[in-house]
C-alpha cells in the first residue's frame, strides 16, 4: 500500500510542477518536457545516494516521506507566491523539482532494502514495480479528469502532501517498537500534517493573495478547468478574461478586435445561412454573427466545456456576449476542433476561426497545412474564411506564415490588422474559396457597430515594420510557426 501511495504521490508532484509551468511560463510542451526530464533525472539521483544509507533505514523512511509530503505539498503554494516577487523564478521551479525527485527517488530503493529480509527478492522486487506503476497510472488519470477541475493545482499537491505525511503518521504508530526516538517522529508528522492541513485550508485565500499580486486587479472570479486557469478581473469599468496568464479579452476595448474580426467576412460573403466558429468560447465573435438576419445556423466548436459553460450561466459574462450561447440559432460542441473538423459532414457558407495564439505545439497544429486541408472540404463553393492571426507588429514571421500556409489550401488570400489598445496592433487572414470574391465588396452590413464601417481597405495596408518575407509553410511535422512564435514574443 505504501509503494502504491508514493507512486500516485510522486507523480501528482511532477504534473503539479508541469501545470504550473505550462500556467505561468507557457508553451506547455516544452515546460512539460523539461520537468519530465528534470524530474526523471533527479529521481536517479536519489536512488544512486540511496545505496550510501545503511543506519536507521526505517527512521530515514520515515523522515524522507515527511519531507516529500512538505516539499512536494508546499511546491504550487511557493510557486504561485514567488512568480511576480523574484527574477529567477524558473531556477526555483527547477530546484523544486529537483529536491523532490530525489527525495521520491529514495524511496523505493530505501523500502526494498527494508524489506529485503521479510520477503523473497523476487516477490518483492515484483510487487513494488507493480504497485509504482498501477499508482502513477491511478494519478495520471485523476490528475486532469477529478483533482484539478475539483481541487484545483495548489490544493491538489497539498492533498497529497498531507498524504505522504499520512504515511509517516501510520508508520510511526505501527512500528513504533522498531523505530529510534519514536515520539520525536511522531510529533514531526503531526505537526507537518497540521501545517498542511491549515495551508490546505487557506489555499483560496493564499491563491487569491498570488493572483492579486499577478493581475493587479480586483479578481472576481476564478476556475480551473482540466484546460486552463480562468480569471476575470474587475478594475473600474473594465473587466478582463484570462486563460492561463495570458490575456484573452478586455471588455473595453474587445469590440475593436471582434468587429473586426467577424463584420469584414460576413459582409463580403455570397451566403452567411450556416456559420462555422472555431474557438471563441466566450461567444464574443457569436454575438456579432447574430446581428446578420439571414444567419440561420451557427455552429461553435470550442474544446474547453468549463469555458462555454462559464460563458453561457455568469451574470457578468452574459451581459458581454447578450447571452448569444444560448440562442436558439446556436449549436456548441466542445471538442477538438482538429478532429471535429475531420469528421464533419456538413457544409458552412462562412467560417470564423477565433483560437489562442499558437503558443505550443497543440495549438499550432490548428493553423497547420493539414487543418485548412481538413477546413477546406467543409466549406462550400464560395465560402469564406478569417483567421485571427496574432500581431504583424510583435510578431511578423508568425503573422506572415500563417497567411502563407492559407495560401497554399484557398485560391484567394489576403490579411488586414487593427488597433486594440490591449493587444496593439492585430492582425487577420481572411481567405475565399473562389476567385471571384471581393473582400472590398459589401454584400450586407449591420447598423450599431462601434467601430468597423465596411471600408475594408483602410484595415489593409502594412507599414514596413509590420512585414515578414522569409517564412516557411507552417506543416504538422515541423511546427515552424510555434517557434517563431516563441522566438518573436519571447523577447517581450
Amino acid at each position: 500500500m505504501a509503494v502504491f501511495t508514493i507512486a500516485t504521490c510522486g507523480l501528482v508532484y511532477e504534473l503539479v510542477a508541469g501545470t504550473l509551468a505550462s500556467y505561468l511560463l507557457g508553451d506547455s510542451v516544452k515546460q512539460f518536457s523539461f520537468i519530465i526530464g528534470v524530474y526523471l533525472f533527479s529521481m536517479g539521483i536519489g536512488s544512486y545516494f540511496s545505496k550510501f544509507i545503511r543506519k536507521d533505514l526505517l527512521n530515514t523512511f520515515v523522515e524522507i516521506e515527511i519531507l516529500v509530503g512538505l516539499i512536494g505539498g508546499l511546491s504550487s503554494v511557493i510557486l504561485f507566491l514567488l512568480f511576480e516577487s523574484v527574477d529567477y523564478f524558473q531556477f526555483i521551479l527547477y530546484l523544486l523539482v529537483f529536491v523532490t525527485g530525489c527525495l521520491v527517488g529514495l524511496e523505493i530503493p530505501l523500502l526494498m532494502n527494508i524489506l529485503k529480509d521479510k520477503v523473497a527478492f523476487r516477490d518483492l522486487v515484483s510487487n513494488v514495480f507493480t504497485f509504482d506503476y498501477i499508482g502513477a497510472l491511478l494519478a495520471s488519470i485523476l490528475f486532469p479528469l477529478v483533482l484539478v477541475p475539483q481541487l484545483g493545482v495548489m490544493r491538489t499537491s497539498l492533498f497529497f502532501g498531507m498524504i505522504n505525511v499520512s504515511i509517516a503518521i501510520v508508520l510511526c504508530f505501527v512500528l513504533k517498537n522498531e523505530l529510534k526516538r519514536p515520539y520525536l517522529l511522531k510529533a514531526k508528522a503531526i505537526g507537518s500534517f497540521v501545517f498542511l492541513l491549515l495551508v490546505f485550508l487557506f489555499s483560496e485565500a493564499i491563491l487569491s493573495f498570488s493572483e492579486g499580486k499577478l493581475y493587479g486587479e480586483n479578481i472576481v472570479y476564478t476556475s480551473s478547468t482540466p484546460y486552463q486557469r480562468i480569471v476575470l478581473t474587475h478594475n473600474k469599468s473594465d473587466y478582463k478574461l484570462y486563460l492561463n496568464n495570458n490575456l484573452q479579452f478586455s471588455s473595453a476595448d474587445e469590440y475593436r478586435y471582434h468587429e473586426a474580426l467577424v463584420h469584414p467576412v460576413m459582409a463580403a460573403a455570397k451566403k452567411v445561412e450556416n456559420v462555422l466558429v472555431l474557438g471563441g468560447g466566450d461567444g464574443l465573435a457569436v454575438r456579432e454573427i447574430l446581428k446578420y438576419k439571414e444567419v440561420k445556423n451557427i455552429t461553435l466548436v470550442d474544446l474547453d466545456e468549463g469555458m462555454t459553460k462559464l460563458f453561457k450561466t455568469n451574470k457578468i459574462l452574459t451581459g458581454f456576449n447578450q447571452h448569444s450561447l444560448t440562442d436558439a440559432k446556436v449549436k456548441v460542441f466542445n471538442q477538438d476542433a482538429y478532429i471535429w473538423t475531420k469528421n464533419c459532414k456538413e457544409k458552412f457558407d462562412v467560417a470564423i476561426i477565433d483560437f489562442p495564439d499558437p503558443s505550443n505545439y497543440s495549438l499550432g497544429k490548428l493553423y497547420s497545412l493539414n487543418f485548412y486541408k481538413s477546413l477546406h472540404d467543409i466549406l462550400s463553393k464560395d465560402a469564406l474564411v478569417v483567421v485571427q492571426t496574432t500581431s504583424p507588429y510583435f510578431a511578423p514571421k508568425s503573422f506572415w506564415c500563417i497567411n502563407k500556409t492559407v495560401k497554399e489550401i484557398f485560391p484567394q488570400v489576403d490579411a488586414y490588422h487593427t488597433y486594440v489598445p490591449s493587444f496593439g496592433e492585430w492582425g487577420y487572414t481572411i481567405a475565399a474559396n473562389s476567385f471571384a470574391t471581393s473582400f472590398d465588396k459589401v454584400n450586407r452590413k449591420v447598423n450599431g457597430l462601434r467601430f468597423y464601417n465596411y471600408q475594408f481597405h483602410k484595415l489593409n495596408y502594412f507599414s514596413k515594420d509590420m512585414i515578414a518575407n522569409s517564412v516557411e509553410i507552417n506543416r504538422l511535422d515541423n511546427q515552424i510557426l510555434v517557434r517563431y512564435f516563441d522566438e518573436e514574443w519571447g523577447k517581450l
